[in-house]
């Protein structure tokens, strides 16, 4: 099992939850996390670091959202050479877009 960061991160960004991980698997693209489900080793540490709750295990993704199970996967390996491990501002609307849903479309990859 590994965690997985859900739509709520999209245009939001909290790092939080990176500072905390024992393994580096958070990567960072420009305007969303992922957590690499290879290098995840389950310790739960960074769900409750995330301020807006985008960060679930793997068996507790919503049914409208289990598409970021794979795309976590995807981008990890897409977004490589972004490993982040200290914590950052989030961006700066960040809080225009907290619980804002169908925020898929605006991902930028």
């Amino acid at each position: 099992m590994t965690y997985v960061v859900l739509e709520d991160c999209i245009k939001c960004k909290h790092t939080d939850c990176v500072e905390v991980c024992p393994v580096d698997c958070f990567y960072e693209g420009p305007n969303f996390l992922v957590i690499d489900p290879d290098e995840c080793i389950d310790c739960s540490l960074c769900e409750p670091e995330c301020p807006i709750d985008a960060i679930v295990s793997e068996h507790e993704v919503p049914d409208d959202q289990v598409q970021f199970i794979a795309l976590n996967a995807e981008l990890a390996t897409a977004w490589v050479s972004s490993v982040i491990t200290e914590s950052k501002p989030p961006l700066p609307d960040a809080d225009n877009w907290k619980g804002v849903a169908g925020k898929l479309q605006y991902l930028e990859r």
